[in-house]
Protein backbone atom coordinates (compact mmCIF):
# COMPACT_ATOMS: atom_id res chain seq x y z
CA UNK A 1 0.00 0.00 0.00
CA UNK A 2 0.95 3.61 -0.53
CA UNK A 3 1.39 5.98 2.40
CA UNK A 4 -0.04 9.48 2.53
CA UNK A 5 3.50 10.87 2.37
CA UNK A 6 4.14 8.81 -0.78
CA UNK A 7 1.10 10.31 -2.50
CA UNK A 8 2.07 13.87 -1.53
CA UNK A 9 5.59 13.34 -2.86
CA UNK A 10 4.27 11.74 -6.05
CA UNK A 11 2.10 14.80 -6.74
CA UNK A 12 5.13 17.08 -6.33
CA UNK A 13 7.01 14.82 -8.71
CA UNK A 14 4.20 15.19 -11.23
CA UNK A 15 4.60 18.97 -10.95
CA UNK A 16 8.27 18.63 -11.90
CA UNK A 17 9.86 19.29 -8.51
CA UNK A 18 13.43 18.00 -8.30
CA UNK A 19 14.77 19.54 -5.07
CA UNK A 20 13.51 20.00 -1.51
CA UNK A 21 15.22 21.83 1.35
CA UNK A 22 14.82 21.85 5.09
CA UNK A 23 15.66 20.40 8.48
CA UNK A 24 13.99 17.15 9.54
CA UNK A 25 12.23 16.32 12.76
CA UNK A 26 10.46 13.19 13.86
CA UNK A 27 7.14 14.51 12.57
CA UNK A 28 8.35 14.77 8.95
CA UNK A 29 10.53 11.69 8.55
CA UNK A 30 7.89 9.94 6.43
CA UNK A 31 7.59 12.98 4.19
CA UNK A 32 11.35 13.29 3.81
CA UNK A 33 11.72 9.63 2.92
CA UNK A 34 8.86 9.82 0.44
CA UNK A 35 10.39 12.83 -1.31
CA UNK A 36 13.65 10.94 -1.72
CA UNK A 37 11.87 7.83 -3.02
CA UNK A 38 9.98 10.00 -5.55
CA UNK A 39 13.27 11.31 -6.99
CA UNK A 40 13.07 14.70 -5.25
CA UNK A 41 16.48 15.24 -3.67
CA UNK A 42 16.30 16.42 -0.07
CA UNK A 43 19.04 18.89 0.94
CA UNK A 44 19.83 19.44 4.60
CA UNK A 45 20.31 23.10 5.52
CA UNK A 46 21.37 24.83 8.73
CA UNK A 47 18.24 26.99 9.12
CA UNK A 48 14.76 26.73 7.65
CA UNK A 49 14.86 30.38 6.59
CA UNK A 50 17.86 29.64 4.40
CA UNK A 51 16.14 26.55 3.05
CA UNK A 52 13.31 28.70 1.72
CA UNK A 53 15.75 30.91 -0.16
CA UNK A 54 17.61 27.90 -1.54
CA UNK A 55 14.29 26.64 -2.86
CA UNK A 56 13.81 30.01 -4.59
CA UNK A 57 17.32 29.98 -6.06
CA UNK A 58 16.76 26.50 -7.44
CA UNK A 59 13.37 27.54 -8.84
CA UNK A 60 14.94 30.41 -10.78
CA UNK A 61 17.44 28.06 -12.38
CA UNK A 62 14.79 25.46 -13.17
CA UNK A 63 12.37 28.04 -14.59
CA UNK A 64 15.04 29.47 -16.87
CA UNK A 65 15.55 25.94 -18.22
CA UNK A 66 11.82 25.60 -18.88
CA UNK A 67 11.08 23.40 -15.86
CA UNK A 68 8.71 25.70 -14.01
CA UNK A 69 7.83 23.72 -10.88
CA UNK A 70 7.34 25.15 -7.39
CA UNK A 71 10.11 25.10 -4.82
CA UNK A 72 9.72 22.79 -1.85
CA UNK A 73 10.54 23.61 1.77
CA UNK A 74 10.13 21.07 4.58
CA UNK A 75 9.93 21.90 8.29
CA UNK A 76 8.99 20.04 11.40
CA UNK A 77 6.35 21.26 13.80
CA UNK A 78 6.75 24.19 16.19
CA UNK A 79 10.17 25.88 15.98
CA UNK A 80 10.81 24.54 12.47
CA UNK A 81 7.68 26.23 11.20
CA UNK A 82 8.41 29.44 13.11
CA UNK A 83 11.95 29.61 11.74
CA UNK A 84 10.63 29.55 8.17
CA UNK A 85 8.20 32.47 8.49
CA UNK A 86 10.60 35.03 6.98
CA UNK A 87 11.29 32.95 3.87
CA UNK A 88 7.58 32.25 3.42
CA UNK A 89 6.78 35.98 3.72
CA UNK A 90 9.47 36.64 1.13
CA UNK A 91 7.92 34.13 -1.26
CA UNK A 92 4.56 35.89 -0.76
CA UNK A 93 5.91 39.37 -1.53
CA UNK A 94 8.48 38.37 -4.16
CA UNK A 95 6.04 36.20 -6.15
CA UNK A 96 7.86 32.88 -5.67
CA UNK A 97 5.94 29.58 -6.02
CA UNK A 98 6.72 27.53 -2.91
CA UNK A 99 5.13 24.45 -1.37
CA UNK A 100 5.80 24.59 2.37
CA UNK A 101 5.34 21.13 3.89
CA UNK A 102 5.09 20.99 7.67
CA UNK A 103 4.55 18.16 10.09
CA UNK A 104 2.01 18.32 12.90
CA UNK A 105 0.47 16.03 15.48
CA UNK A 106 -2.88 14.44 14.79
CA UNK A 107 -5.93 16.47 15.81
CA UNK A 108 -7.00 14.10 18.59
CA UNK A 109 -3.51 14.09 20.10
CA UNK A 110 -3.33 17.89 19.99
CA UNK A 111 -6.31 18.11 22.33
CA UNK A 112 -4.25 16.77 25.23
CA UNK A 113 -0.63 17.18 24.12
CA UNK A 114 0.80 20.69 23.91
CA UNK A 115 4.59 20.37 23.66
CA UNK A 116 5.72 22.40 20.58
CA UNK A 117 2.13 22.50 19.38
CA UNK A 118 0.51 25.66 18.04
CA UNK A 119 -1.76 26.48 15.12
CA UNK A 120 0.57 26.51 12.10
CA UNK A 121 -2.21 27.56 9.78
CA UNK A 122 -3.22 30.54 11.87
CA UNK A 123 0.39 31.72 11.94
CA UNK A 124 0.91 31.37 8.20
CA UNK A 125 -2.41 32.34 6.62
CA UNK A 126 -1.58 36.09 6.34
CA UNK A 127 1.54 35.32 4.26
CA UNK A 128 0.47 32.41 2.05
CA UNK A 129 -1.90 32.13 -0.89
CA UNK A 130 -3.58 29.17 0.83
CA UNK A 131 -3.09 26.79 3.74
CA UNK A 132 -4.28 23.18 3.68
CA UNK A 133 -4.43 20.47 6.34
CA UNK A 134 -3.92 17.03 4.84
CA UNK A 135 -6.70 14.48 5.40
CA UNK A 136 -7.05 10.84 4.43
CA UNK A 137 -9.03 10.27 1.26
CA UNK A 138 -8.52 13.77 -0.19
CA UNK A 139 -4.75 14.00 -0.54
CA UNK A 140 -4.66 13.97 -4.33
CA UNK A 141 -7.28 16.70 -4.69
CA UNK A 142 -5.62 18.76 -1.96
CA UNK A 143 -2.19 18.58 -3.60
CA UNK A 144 -3.68 19.49 -6.98
CA UNK A 145 -5.16 22.62 -5.42
CA UNK A 146 -1.98 23.42 -3.52
CA UNK A 147 0.29 23.16 -6.56
CA UNK A 148 -2.03 25.03 -8.92
CA UNK A 149 -2.59 27.78 -6.35
CA UNK A 150 1.17 28.22 -5.92
CA UNK A 151 1.76 28.45 -9.67
CA UNK A 152 -1.24 30.30 -11.07
CA UNK A 153 -1.73 34.06 -11.30
CA UNK A 154 1.04 35.81 -9.40
CA UNK A 155 2.83 32.78 -7.92
CA UNK A 156 3.42 32.48 -4.21
CA UNK A 157 3.71 30.16 -1.20
CA UNK A 158 1.18 27.53 -0.25
CA UNK A 159 1.27 25.74 3.09
CA UNK A 160 0.41 22.07 3.57
CA UNK A 161 0.21 20.89 7.20
CA UNK A 162 0.54 17.09 7.33
CA UNK A 163 -0.47 15.21 10.50
CA UNK A 164 1.83 12.32 11.40
CA UNK A 165 -0.94 9.77 11.10
CA UNK A 166 -1.82 10.97 7.60
CA UNK A 167 1.80 10.94 6.42
CA UNK A 168 2.58 7.51 7.83
CA UNK A 169 -0.83 5.93 7.32
CA UNK A 170 -1.80 3.92 4.25
CA UNK A 171 -4.04 5.28 1.49
CA UNK A 172 -5.79 3.62 -1.41
CA UNK A 173 -6.19 6.89 -3.35
CA UNK A 174 -5.27 6.64 -7.02
CA UNK A 175 -2.58 8.95 -8.41
CA UNK A 176 -4.35 10.96 -11.11
CA UNK A 177 -2.55 13.32 -13.50
CA UNK A 178 -2.02 16.87 -12.30
CA UNK A 179 -4.48 19.29 -13.95
CA UNK A 180 -2.85 21.85 -16.27
CA UNK A 181 -1.82 25.22 -14.86
CA UNK A 182 -3.63 28.36 -15.94
CA UNK A 183 -1.03 30.26 -17.99
CA UNK A 184 -1.14 34.06 -18.48
CA UNK A 185 0.47 33.51 -21.88
CA UNK A 186 -2.85 32.02 -23.01
CA UNK A 187 -4.68 35.29 -22.26
CA UNK A 188 -4.73 37.57 -25.30
CA UNK A 189 -6.03 41.15 -25.28
CA UNK A 190 -9.00 42.38 -27.27
CA UNK A 191 -11.60 45.13 -27.43
CA UNK A 192 -11.59 48.89 -26.96
CA UNK A 193 -8.71 48.93 -24.45
CA UNK A 194 -6.40 47.23 -26.96
CA UNK A 195 -7.48 49.60 -29.74
CA UNK A 196 -6.87 52.64 -27.55
CA UNK A 197 -3.48 51.36 -26.40
CA UNK A 198 -2.39 50.59 -29.96
CA UNK A 199 -3.43 54.06 -31.09
CA UNK A 200 -1.40 55.54 -28.25
CA UNK A 201 1.69 53.56 -29.28
CA UNK A 202 1.24 54.36 -32.97
CA UNK A 203 1.30 58.09 -32.30
CA UNK A 204 4.04 58.13 -29.67
CA UNK A 205 7.32 59.94 -30.23
CA UNK A 206 8.63 59.30 -26.74
CA UNK A 207 7.41 55.84 -25.64
CA UNK A 208 8.98 54.15 -22.64
CA UNK A 209 8.37 50.83 -20.89
CA UNK A 210 8.74 49.58 -17.32
CA UNK A 211 8.93 45.80 -16.89
CA UNK A 212 8.57 43.89 -13.65
CA UNK A 213 8.43 40.54 -11.96
CA UNK A 214 5.35 39.26 -13.79
CA UNK A 215 7.18 39.54 -17.11
CA UNK A 216 9.96 37.41 -15.63
CA UNK A 217 7.57 34.81 -14.24
CA UNK A 218 5.78 34.61 -17.60
CA UNK A 219 9.12 34.01 -19.38
CA UNK A 220 8.45 37.07 -21.53
CA UNK A 221 12.06 38.18 -21.89
CA UNK A 222 12.33 37.47 -25.60
CA UNK A 223 8.99 39.15 -26.33
CA UNK A 224 9.95 42.25 -24.31
CA UNK A 225 13.38 42.52 -25.94
CA UNK A 226 12.01 42.04 -29.48
CA UNK A 227 9.25 44.59 -28.94
CA UNK A 228 11.57 47.22 -27.47
CA UNK A 229 14.10 46.82 -30.28
CA UNK A 230 11.50 46.75 -33.05
CA UNK A 231 9.65 49.87 -31.88
CA UNK A 232 12.67 51.66 -30.35
CA UNK A 233 11.13 51.70 -26.89
CA UNK A 234 13.61 52.24 -24.02
CA UNK A 235 13.15 49.94 -21.05
CA UNK A 236 13.40 50.47 -17.30
CA UNK A 237 13.07 47.38 -15.13
CA UNK A 238 12.56 46.63 -11.48
CA UNK A 239 15.55 44.95 -9.87
CA UNK A 240 13.97 41.51 -10.19
CA UNK A 241 13.36 42.10 -13.90
CA UNK A 242 16.93 43.09 -14.76
CA UNK A 243 18.06 41.32 -17.92
CA UNK A 244 14.71 41.05 -19.70
CA UNK A 245 16.56 43.23 -22.20
CA UNK A 246 20.35 42.83 -22.21
CA UNK A 247 21.51 45.83 -20.19
CA UNK A 248 24.30 46.47 -22.68
CA UNK A 249 21.61 47.36 -25.23
CA UNK A 250 21.32 51.05 -26.15
CA UNK A 251 17.65 50.97 -25.14
CA UNK A 252 18.26 49.49 -21.68
CA UNK A 253 18.05 51.95 -18.78
CA UNK A 254 18.79 49.37 -16.10
CA UNK A 255 17.06 48.55 -12.86
CA UNK A 256 15.26 51.06 -10.68
CA UNK A 257 13.37 51.33 -7.45
CA UNK A 258 15.75 52.09 -4.58
CA UNK A 259 18.37 54.61 -5.74
CA UNK A 260 17.40 58.31 -5.59
CA UNK A 261 20.39 59.12 -7.82
CA UNK A 262 19.12 56.74 -10.50
CA UNK A 263 15.59 58.07 -10.07
CA UNK A 264 16.85 61.58 -10.80
CA UNK A 265 17.68 60.45 -14.34
CA UNK A 266 14.74 58.07 -14.91
CA UNK A 267 11.69 59.80 -13.47
CA UNK A 268 12.02 62.84 -15.80
CA UNK A 269 11.85 60.46 -18.77
CA UNK A 270 8.52 59.13 -17.50
CA UNK A 271 7.22 62.66 -17.06
CA UNK A 272 8.23 63.50 -20.64
CA UNK A 273 6.84 60.32 -22.21
CA UNK A 274 3.72 60.31 -24.37
CA UNK A 275 3.22 56.54 -23.96
CA UNK A 276 4.22 54.66 -20.80
CA UNK A 277 3.91 50.87 -21.08
CA UNK A 278 3.81 48.81 -17.89
CA UNK A 279 4.87 45.27 -18.80
CA UNK A 280 4.02 42.96 -15.92
CA UNK A 281 5.16 45.76 -13.63
CA UNK A 282 4.46 45.19 -9.94
CA UNK A 283 5.49 48.20 -7.82
CA UNK A 284 5.85 46.08 -4.69
CA UNK A 285 9.61 46.33 -5.32
CA UNK A 286 9.61 50.13 -5.45
CA UNK A 287 10.22 52.75 -2.77
CA UNK A 288 8.38 56.00 -2.13
CA UNK A 289 9.83 57.88 -5.14
CA UNK A 290 7.76 55.58 -7.35
CA UNK A 291 4.46 56.45 -5.76
CA UNK A 292 2.49 58.54 -8.28
CA UNK A 293 5.46 59.02 -10.64
CA UNK A 294 3.12 60.45 -13.28
CA UNK A 295 -0.09 62.48 -13.28
CA UNK A 296 -3.54 60.90 -12.93
CA UNK A 297 -4.31 61.47 -16.63
CA UNK A 298 -0.91 60.35 -18.00
CA UNK A 299 -0.87 58.13 -21.12
CA UNK A 300 -0.18 54.87 -19.29
CA UNK A 301 -0.98 51.36 -20.56
CA UNK A 302 -0.82 48.50 -18.05
CA UNK A 303 -0.36 44.90 -19.16
CA UNK A 304 -0.97 42.57 -16.21
CA UNK A 305 -2.82 39.27 -16.04
CA UNK A 306 -3.37 39.62 -12.28
CA UNK A 307 -5.49 42.54 -11.05
CA UNK A 308 -3.58 45.41 -9.46
CA UNK A 309 -4.96 46.83 -6.21
CA UNK A 310 -1.87 48.65 -4.93
CA UNK A 311 -2.93 52.27 -5.50
CA UNK A 312 0.67 53.28 -6.27
CA UNK A 313 -0.10 55.00 -9.58
CA UNK A 314 -2.81 55.79 -12.11
CA UNK A 315 -3.41 53.88 -15.37
CA UNK A 316 -5.36 55.00 -18.44
CA UNK A 317 -5.72 51.67 -20.29
CA UNK A 318 -5.59 48.17 -18.78
CA UNK A 319 -4.94 44.99 -20.73
CA UNK A 320 -5.68 42.04 -18.39
CA UNK A 321 -3.59 39.42 -20.15
CA UNK A 322 -0.14 37.95 -20.55
CA UNK A 323 2.77 40.21 -21.46
CA UNK A 324 3.90 38.37 -24.59
CA UNK A 325 0.47 38.10 -26.28
CA UNK A 326 -0.28 41.71 -25.39
CA UNK A 327 2.92 42.97 -27.01
CA UNK A 328 2.23 40.93 -30.15
CA UNK A 329 -1.28 42.39 -30.40
CA UNK A 330 -0.28 45.90 -29.39
CA UNK A 331 2.25 46.33 -32.18
CA UNK A 332 0.27 44.60 -34.92
CA UNK A 333 0.04 46.82 -38.01
CA UNK A 334 2.21 49.60 -36.53
CA UNK A 335 5.32 50.62 -38.43
CA UNK A 336 8.45 51.20 -36.34
CA UNK A 337 9.72 54.76 -36.12
CA UNK A 338 12.55 56.73 -34.59
CA UNK A 339 11.83 57.76 -30.99
CA UNK A 340 13.12 60.28 -28.48
CA UNK A 341 14.48 62.66 -31.13
CA UNK A 342 16.28 64.78 -28.55
CA UNK A 343 18.74 62.01 -27.68
CA UNK A 344 17.37 61.80 -24.14
CA UNK A 345 17.88 58.04 -23.78
CA UNK A 346 21.54 58.06 -24.74
CA UNK A 347 22.06 61.02 -22.42
CA UNK A 348 20.36 59.20 -19.54
CA UNK A 349 22.46 56.06 -20.11
CA UNK A 350 25.63 58.15 -20.11
CA UNK A 351 24.56 59.95 -16.94
CA UNK A 352 23.77 56.68 -15.18
CA UNK A 353 27.12 55.19 -16.20
CA UNK A 354 28.92 58.24 -14.83
CA UNK A 355 26.82 58.20 -11.66
CA UNK A 356 27.77 54.62 -10.79
CA UNK A 357 31.33 54.54 -12.16
CA UNK A 358 34.25 53.06 -10.18
CA UNK A 359 35.69 55.32 -7.49
CA UNK A 360 38.41 57.71 -8.74
CA UNK A 361 40.64 56.35 -5.97
CA UNK A 362 40.55 52.93 -7.62
CA UNK A 363 38.98 51.15 -4.65
CA UNK A 364 35.56 51.06 -3.01
CA UNK A 365 32.29 49.19 -3.40
CA UNK A 366 31.60 50.42 -6.96
CA UNK A 367 35.13 49.38 -7.99
CA UNK A 368 34.51 45.94 -6.48
CA UNK A 369 31.33 45.44 -8.49
CA UNK A 370 32.82 46.72 -11.75
CA UNK A 371 35.94 44.58 -11.33
CA UNK A 372 33.99 41.39 -10.72
CA UNK A 373 31.60 42.09 -13.60
CA UNK A 374 34.66 42.38 -15.89
CA UNK A 375 36.46 39.35 -14.43
CA UNK A 376 33.57 36.88 -14.46
CA UNK A 377 32.27 35.38 -17.71
CA UNK A 378 29.03 36.28 -19.47
CA UNK A 379 26.22 34.14 -18.14
CA UNK A 380 27.26 34.54 -14.51
CA UNK A 381 24.38 34.75 -12.04
CA UNK A 382 24.71 37.25 -9.20
CA UNK A 383 22.76 37.31 -5.96
CA UNK A 384 22.58 40.29 -3.62
CA UNK A 385 21.69 40.59 0.03
CA UNK A 386 19.79 43.47 1.58
CA UNK A 387 21.71 46.62 2.50
CA UNK A 388 23.64 49.48 0.97
CA UNK A 389 25.67 47.19 -1.27
CA UNK A 390 22.50 45.84 -2.91
CA UNK A 391 21.34 49.24 -4.11
CA UNK A 392 24.72 49.98 -5.64
CA UNK A 393 25.39 46.57 -7.18
CA UNK A 394 21.90 46.55 -8.70
CA UNK A 395 22.86 49.70 -10.60
CA UNK A 396 26.37 48.54 -11.53
CA UNK A 397 25.92 44.86 -12.39
CA UNK A 398 24.87 44.53 -16.02
CA UNK A 399 22.40 41.67 -16.44
CA UNK A 400 22.47 40.09 -19.88
CA UNK A 401 19.56 37.65 -19.48
CA UNK A 402 16.50 37.22 -17.24
CA UNK A 403 17.04 35.97 -13.69
CA UNK A 404 20.70 36.98 -13.91
CA UNK A 405 20.49 38.92 -10.64
CA UNK A 406 18.56 37.38 -7.75
CA UNK A 407 17.62 39.21 -4.58
CA UNK A 408 14.82 39.84 -2.13
CA UNK A 409 13.53 43.04 -3.72
CA UNK A 410 10.01 43.21 -2.29
CA UNK A 411 10.50 42.01 1.29
CA UNK A 412 14.16 43.15 1.21
CA UNK A 413 15.33 40.71 3.86
CA UNK A 414 18.89 40.12 5.00
CA UNK A 415 20.66 36.75 4.82
CA UNK A 416 19.01 35.80 1.51
CA UNK A 417 21.92 36.12 -0.95
CA UNK A 418 24.03 33.15 0.15
CA UNK A 419 21.19 30.59 0.14
CA UNK A 420 19.82 32.01 -3.13
CA UNK A 421 23.23 31.42 -4.67
CA UNK A 422 23.50 27.93 -3.18
CA UNK A 423 20.09 26.89 -4.50
CA UNK A 424 20.80 28.22 -7.98
CA UNK A 425 24.24 26.58 -8.18
CA UNK A 426 22.78 23.28 -7.01
CA UNK A 427 20.10 23.29 -9.72
CA UNK A 428 22.37 24.62 -12.49
CA UNK A 429 25.94 23.66 -11.48
CA UNK A 430 27.61 24.66 -14.76
CA UNK A 431 26.68 28.35 -14.47
CA UNK A 432 29.01 30.53 -12.35
CA UNK A 433 27.40 32.16 -9.31
CA UNK A 434 28.68 35.15 -7.35
CA UNK A 435 27.08 36.14 -4.05
CA UNK A 436 27.25 39.78 -2.91
CA UNK A 437 26.68 40.21 0.80
CA UNK A 438 27.54 42.67 3.55
CA UNK A 439 29.45 41.50 6.59
CA UNK A 440 26.36 41.77 8.81
CA UNK A 441 24.25 39.78 6.36
CA UNK A 442 26.87 37.05 6.09
CA UNK A 443 27.18 36.82 9.88
CA UNK A 444 23.39 36.43 10.11
CA UNK A 445 23.52 33.24 8.04
CA UNK A 446 27.08 31.94 8.52
CA UNK A 447 25.96 28.37 9.02
CA UNK A 448 25.12 28.02 5.35
CA UNK A 449 28.82 28.18 4.48
CA UNK A 450 28.85 24.65 5.88
CA UNK A 451 25.97 23.76 3.57
CA UNK A 452 27.99 25.18 0.69
CA UNK A 453 30.97 23.06 1.77
CA UNK A 454 28.90 19.89 2.03
CA UNK A 455 27.41 20.41 -1.42
CA UNK A 456 30.84 21.03 -2.96
CA UNK A 457 29.69 24.01 -4.99
CA UNK A 458 32.32 26.50 -6.33
CA UNK A 459 30.25 29.57 -5.51
CA UNK A 460 32.08 32.89 -5.15
CA UNK A 461 31.07 34.78 -2.00
CA UNK A 462 32.03 38.47 -2.12
CA UNK A 463 31.57 40.03 1.32
CA UNK A 464 31.81 43.82 1.63
CA UNK A 465 33.51 44.44 4.95
CA UNK A 466 32.79 47.82 6.57
CA UNK A 467 31.86 46.68 10.10
CA UNK A 468 28.64 48.65 10.03
CA UNK A 469 25.00 48.43 9.00
CA UNK A 470 25.86 51.03 6.38
CA UNK A 471 22.40 51.76 5.01
CA UNK A 472 20.90 52.23 8.48
CA UNK A 473 23.90 54.29 9.60
CA UNK A 474 23.37 56.55 6.57
CA UNK A 475 19.75 57.02 7.60
CA UNK A 476 20.78 57.81 11.17
CA UNK A 477 23.10 60.55 10.00
CA UNK A 478 20.57 61.92 7.53
CA UNK A 479 18.11 62.27 10.40
CA UNK A 480 20.77 63.79 12.66
CA UNK A 481 20.40 60.89 15.05
CA UNK A 482 23.08 59.49 17.32
CA UNK A 483 25.12 56.50 16.17
CA UNK A 484 23.40 53.66 18.01
CA UNK A 485 23.33 49.93 17.29
CA UNK A 486 24.80 50.00 13.79
CA UNK A 487 28.54 49.42 14.20
CA UNK A 488 30.16 46.15 15.24
CA UNK A 489 33.53 44.41 15.51
CA UNK A 490 35.44 42.75 12.72
CA UNK A 491 35.43 39.05 11.81
CA UNK A 492 38.34 37.25 10.17
CA UNK A 493 36.25 36.00 7.26
CA UNK A 494 39.11 34.31 5.33
CA UNK A 495 40.04 32.29 8.42
CA UNK A 496 36.38 31.45 8.93
CA UNK A 497 36.06 30.29 5.32
CA UNK A 498 39.08 28.04 5.69
CA UNK A 499 37.71 26.61 8.92
CA UNK A 500 34.45 25.83 7.14
CA UNK A 501 35.98 24.05 4.16
CA UNK A 502 36.36 26.92 1.70
CA UNK A 503 39.08 29.19 0.38
CA UNK A 504 39.18 32.69 1.85
CA UNK A 505 41.28 35.75 1.15
CA UNK A 506 41.39 39.41 2.15
CA UNK A 507 41.09 41.78 -0.82
CA UNK A 508 42.10 45.45 -0.87
CA UNK A 509 42.56 46.19 -4.59
CA UNK A 510 40.92 45.35 -7.91
CA UNK A 511 43.93 43.46 -9.27
CA UNK A 512 43.83 40.94 -6.43
CA UNK A 513 40.06 40.77 -6.71
CA UNK A 514 40.10 39.93 -10.42
CA UNK A 515 42.87 37.37 -10.00
CA UNK A 516 41.15 35.61 -7.13
CA UNK A 517 37.78 35.62 -8.91
CA UNK A 518 39.25 33.96 -12.00
CA UNK A 519 41.01 31.36 -9.84
CA UNK A 520 37.75 30.67 -8.02
CA UNK A 521 36.09 29.48 -11.22
CA UNK A 522 38.41 26.45 -11.33
CA UNK A 523 38.32 25.65 -7.62
CA UNK A 524 36.54 22.59 -6.24
CA UNK A 525 35.07 24.44 -3.29
CA UNK A 526 33.64 27.84 -2.53
CA UNK A 527 35.75 31.01 -2.47
CA UNK A 528 35.17 33.86 -0.01
CA UNK A 529 36.53 37.24 -1.12
CA UNK A 530 36.55 39.58 1.90
CA UNK A 531 36.73 43.08 0.41
CA UNK A 532 37.71 45.67 3.02
CA UNK A 533 36.02 48.92 2.01
CA UNK A 534 35.93 50.81 5.30
CA UNK A 535 33.07 52.59 7.02
CA UNK A 536 31.04 55.23 5.17
CA UNK A 537 32.22 53.81 1.85
CA UNK A 538 28.69 54.20 0.41
CA UNK A 539 28.36 57.91 1.10
CA UNK A 540 27.12 59.66 -2.05
CA UNK A 541 27.06 56.41 -4.02
CA UNK A 542 23.34 55.91 -4.70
Amino acid sequence: MTSGADLIAAKLGQAGCRHAFGIPGGEVLALMGALDAAGIAFHLVKHENAGGFMAEGAWHAEARAGRNAPGVLLATLGPGVANAVNAVANAWQDRVPLIFLTGCVDAAEAETYTHQVFDHQQLLRPIVKASFRASRGTLSAMMDKAILTAMEGQPGPVHVDVPIGVAEGETDEALHPLPPFGDPRDLAPAGPALEAASALLAGAERPIAIAGVDAVNEDAGAAVADFCRHFNVPLITTYKAKGLLDEADALALGGAGLSPRADAHLLPLLAASDCVLLLGYDPIEMRVNWRDPWSADAPVVEIAAAPRRHGMHAVRHRLPCGVAPALAALGRGIAPRATWPGGEIAAARAALAAQFAPEPSGWGPASVFHALRAALPPGTVATADSGAHRILVSQVWGADFPRAMLQSSALCTMACALPLGIGHALAEPRRPVVVFVGDAGLEMGLGELATLRDLGLPVIVCVLVDESLALIELKQRAGQRANVGVDFGGTDFPALARAMGGHGVWVDDTETLAREARAALARGTYTLLACRIGRRAYDGKF
